[in-house]
């Protein structure tokens, strides 16, 4: 099922996308939150079946990040073309944000793209704009789609002072494979060992797809990101990370690396009590978990025994310039983390003050 808001019915992209789709039934909207929105949907049982619904992008182009995120001696911006991911990890925050499974892609590329280089021209590159997209989606998931990297990294390409970050768990490379590494561009991946992934990262490639992925762009000469994200317990944690290290750097040069981070699991309060109704029999919320901070996390002392024995094998890896410890939360929930705010029930757009597998 395609849905498509009237306004955006004859966007280039939206004609480009409804092509890959020639046998679905397409039902015009006036605006996508009267189906995304709605209540009394049920994200569980839409997640075996999304579909997709088309729309255009008022405002909210681009974010700024939390303070304490990023690399350090940049400014952090963040935006979102798509909302919602075609993978369904158990620890994904994006159960606990929108009533609906259902993808929205925004088809109004070029509305991002001049609010980027507004963004860019009026930094003067003091500090550096490091733009994040992949907290609301998955970056690459869907890119035989949208089309987004084959749009977005040769527009950044033009502007080598600012950076931008794709951050996936996709094997989607074909758009990048196309062209020329483009050095201000990084291409990141959230990595959790194999036995962690195959429990509860449902539906995405295995990680030695995403490593033959990333070792594939490193041979082209693509800046690398890693993210092992989020730390994950079990009583064997230790010896799943050192092994799936050995694996990741079997695979992956160093030398192609732009940066590597952890981050611990945490979801905020609300988003934590609405996956656990989603799936109150998953494991990984019934070990010992904290409140701290407006968020739902390991016991502080678990958390920070892993975070040091995870970072002293990492280490052993990497050049510790490589290493950014905390490059992981993502910036909607950080905003909510420190207010202390439910997360959104609907999208931004929607809100009164305005706006396959």
């Amino acid at each position: 099922m395609l849905y498509v808001e009237e306004e955006i019915l004859s966007h280039p992209r939206t004609l480009q996308i409804r092509g890959r789709f020639p046998d679905d039934d397409v039902i015009p909207c006036a605006r996508y939150g009267e189906v995304f929105n709605r209540r009394a949907q049920s994200f569980r049982l839409q997640k075996r079946r999304p579909s997709l619904i088309l729309a255009k992008k008022h405002r909210n182009f681009v974010l700024d990040g939390p303070a304490d995120f990023g690399i350090p001696g940049t400014k952090s911006l963040y935006f979102s073309h798509m909302l919602n991911c075609i993978y369904d990890c158990r620890y994904c925050y994006l159960q606990g944000m929108y009533r609906s499974a259902n993808y929205v892609v925004f088809v109004n590329f070029e509305d991002f793209l001049w609010e980027i280089e507004a963004k860019i021209r009026g930094s003067r590159g003091a500090p550096p704009l490091f733009f994040y997209s992949g907290y609301d989606c998955d970056s690459l998931a869907l890119e035989p789609v949208t089309r987004f990297a084959a749009t977005f990294v040769p527009f950044f390409a033009k502007f080598p002072d600012a950076f931008l970050e794709l951050r996936t768990k996709s094997t989607q490379i074909k758009s990048l494979l196309e062209i020329d590494a483009v050095p201000n561009v990084v291409a990141a991946w959230s990595f959790t060992p194999e036995e962690v992934a195959e429990a509860i990262e449902h539906l995405t490639p295995s990680v030695d797809r995403r490593l033959r992925a990333m070792s594939r762009l490193a041979e082209r000469g693509w800046r690398l990101g890693l993210r092992f994200d989020p730390l994950i317990y079990d009583r064997c944690y230790r010896e799943r990370y050192r092994n799936l290290f050995e694996q990741v750097f079997a695979a992956v040069p160093v030398a192609s690396l732009h940066s590597v981070s952890v981050g611990p699991f945490r979801l905020s309060e609300s988003a934590f009590s609405t996956v656990v109704r989603l799936y109150p029999e998953e494991p990984l919320f019934a070990m010992p978990l904290a409140e701290e901070g407006g968020g739902v996390t390991y016991l502080r002392d678990r958390e920070q025994e892993m975070l040091e024995a995870v970072t002293a094998d990492l280490l052993s890896h990497i050049p510790r310039e490589l290493f950014v410890p905390t490059l992981s939360t993502p910036p909607s929930g950080s905003r909510e983390r420190a207010s202390g705010s439910r997360p959104a029930a609907v999208a931004d757009e929607e809100r009164p003050s305005g706006d396959l597998v």
